[in-house]
C-alpha cells in the first residue's frame, strides 16, 4: 500500500518505518528541513532499540523515503496517518493547532479518497474536528479514523510488530476493509483487530493510558504507607502482583511517571471530563500523587541533611524518565534535580541515551559526566532517578573511591536494603526500611 505518515517524532517515525517493514511504500513527512536530510542520509534523529535496524533496511529498499512537500506524500499516497504533536494547552487540554492545521491543508489538495488516520493521541471528536477540516476545501469522498497508538518507549518497535491489540475507530466500510488487511501482517498470532466507532476509540487511548498512570499512582501511595508501617513494599508488589485480576505490570514504585504521554492524557482526560461537567476524582487525585511523590522523594534528600543542602554535591543517574528511551519529557528527575540546585546543591549527572537533549534545557544549571563512575567523582550522595541496566550492578569498591561519603538515594529500587547493608552505605528508597551505615564507619574513621 502506499502510506505517507505526516510528523517524524517517536509515533511518526516508529510508524512510518515499521510499516515499510512489511512490504508498503511509506513517505514520511515533517517541517524540520535539517531532520529530513538528516533521515535521508541514515540517520536515526531519536533513540530506540532495534529501530536502527529497520530504518536502515527500509531506506536501501526504497521503500521509506521522507519529505519536508506534504503535496508530494498526499499525491504519493492512498492513506494517511497524521502522527502530529498534541501537547497540553495553558488549561490542560490537547492543542490540536498541528492536526487541525494540516487537516486544513489536506483538503487543499486531495483529488480523490484518502483514508485519514489520527494516530496522535487526541480528545474525543477530534475525528470529527478532522472530517469539518478537510471537507471546508474538500467535497469528495474521504475517510477519517481514529487509530491510537499504544508504543512504549524503548519497547516501541516491538510493540507495533506484535501488538497486544490493534484499536481501528471507523465507520467507513471501505476504510475498514483496507486497515483489516493493512494490520493483518502485525496481528497473525492471533492478537485481535478491535473495531469500534471513531469516539469510542479515542477514548479508549486515553482510558487505557491514564488506567496505568493510576496503577503507578496507587503504587506509591501504597510504599509511602508501607515505609510508615514498617512493610516492605517489595513483598507486598509480588503479593498482589500474583493476582492475575491485577497482573504484575506497573506495579514498581518510584517518583512518579513523566513521558511524553501519561503526564499530558491524563491531563487531558480530565479536562474532557471538566468541559462535560462531570468530576473525575480518581484522575485528579492520581496527577496529585504524581507530583507529590516526586517532592516526597526530595523530601527525603532534604530531611537526611537536616533541611540544609546548600554548597553539597551530588551525582545523579538517570535523567529520561524510563530506560531505554532518550526522552526526557516531563522525567521526574529534571523537577528534582531543578528543586535540589535551586536550594543551593551542585549536581554531576550522567545518562546513557538523554544528555544531550537535558542539555537543550537552559533552566537546568548541572554538570554532565561521560560515564557513571565520572558522575560520582568527590560526590556526598548518589541519587539514582532512572533504571538504566547498566546501573544494577555497578562496582561498589569503584563507587566507594570515588565519592566523600557512602550516601544512595534510590528512586527506583535497583538495589537492595540486604545489598546496601552489607556495602556499607546509608540507603534510602521508596517503600522499603532506611539503611544506615555511614555515621558508624564515619565514626569509625
Amino acid at each position: 500500500m502506499n502510506i505517507a505518515v505526516v510528523g517524524t517524532g517517536y509515533v511518526g517515525l516508529v510508524t512510518g518505518t515499521c510499516l515499510a517493514e512489511t512490504g508498503n511504500q511509506v513517505i514520511c513527512v515533517d517541517i524540520d528541513k535539517e531532520k529530513v536530510e538528516k533521515m535521508r542520509n541514515g540517520g536515526v534523529p531519536i533513540y530506540e532499540p532495534h529501530l536502527d535496524v529497520y530504518f536502515e533496511r527500509n531506506i536501501q529498499q526504497n521503500r521509506l523515503s521522507f519529505t519536508t512537500d506534504l503535496k508530494e506524500a498526499v499525491d504519493r499516497s492512498d492513506i494517511l496517518f497524521l502522527a502530529l504533536p498534541t501537547p497540553p494547552g495553558e488549561n490542560g487540554s490537547a492543542d490540536l493547532s498541528y492536526i487541525l492545521g494540516v487537516a486544513d491543508e489536506l483538503g487543499k489538495m486531495m483529488t480523490g479518497y484518502k483514508i485519514i488516520i489520527d494516530k496522535s493521541t487526541v480528545p474525543v471528536g477530534t475525528a470529527d474536528l478532522v472530517r469539518e477540516a478537510v471537507a471546508r476545501n474538500y467535497k469528495g469522498e474521504f475517510a477519517v479514523v481514529s487509530n491510537p497508538e499504544f508504543l512504549r518507549e524503548g519497547y516501541a518497535v516491538e510493540d507495533f510488530m506484535k501488538p497486544d491489540r490493534v484499536v481501528i475507530g471507523t465507520t467507513d466500510a471501505r476504510a475498514r476493509e483496507v486497515l483489516d488487511e493493512l494490520y493483518k501482517p502485525y496481528t497473525r498470532q492471533g492478537n485481535p483487530v478491535v473495531f469500534m466507532d471513531e469516539r469510542s476509540a479515542e477514548m479508549t487511548k486515553y482510558a487505557a493510558n491514564s488506567f496505568l498512570a493510576l496503577k503507578i499512582s496507587f503504587m506509591n501511595e501504597i510504599a509511602n504507607l508501607c515505609e510508615r508501617v514498617g512493610a516492605n513494599v517489595d513483598m507486598v508488589r509480588l503479593g498482589i502482583g500474583s493476582d492475575e485480576r491485577i497482573g504484575k505490570r506497573f506495579l514498581f514504585p518510584g517518583i512518579g511517571y513523566g513521558g511524553s504521554c501519561f503526564p499530558k492524557d491524563v491531563q487531558a482526560l480530565a479536562k474532557t471530563a471538566e468541559e462535560y461537567a462531570y468530576d473525575f476524582r480518581i484522575l485528579n487525585a492520581v496527577m496529585a500523587v504524581n507530583q507529590l511523590q516526586r517532592d516526597t522523594f526530595t523530601r527525603k534528600i532534604f530531611d537526611y541533611y537536616n533541611g540544609n543542602i546548600q554548597g553539597r554535591r551530588f551525582a545523579v543517574w538517570g535523567i529520561s524518565f524510563k530506560p531505554d528511551t532518550d526522552d526526557i519529557r516531563e522525567a521526574p528527575s529534571i523537577h528534582i534535580m531543578k528543586d535540589l540546585v535551586a536550594a543551593g546543591a551542585g549536581i554531576c549527572a550522567y545518562d546513557p541515551e538523554g544528555m544531550q537533549n537535558a542539555q537543550k534545557d537552559k533552566d537546568l544549571q548541572i554538570e554532565y559526566a561521560s560515564s557513571s563512575y565520572e558522575a560520582l567523582q568527590d560526590a556526598e550522595a548518589l541519587i539514582i532517578c532512572t533504571e538504566w541496566a547498566e546501573f544494577r550492578n555497578p562496582d561498589f569498591t569503584e563507587i566507594q573511591n570515588r565519592m566523600k561519603e557512602r550516601v544512595i538515594f534510590d528512586g527506583r529500587n535497583i538495589f537492595s536494603p540486604d545489598s546496601m547493608k552489607k556495602q556499607l552505605f546509608d540507603y534510602l528508597s521508596i517503600g522499603r526500611e532506611e539503611v544506615r551505615n555511614f555515621s558508624v564507619v564515619k565514626a569509625e574513621n
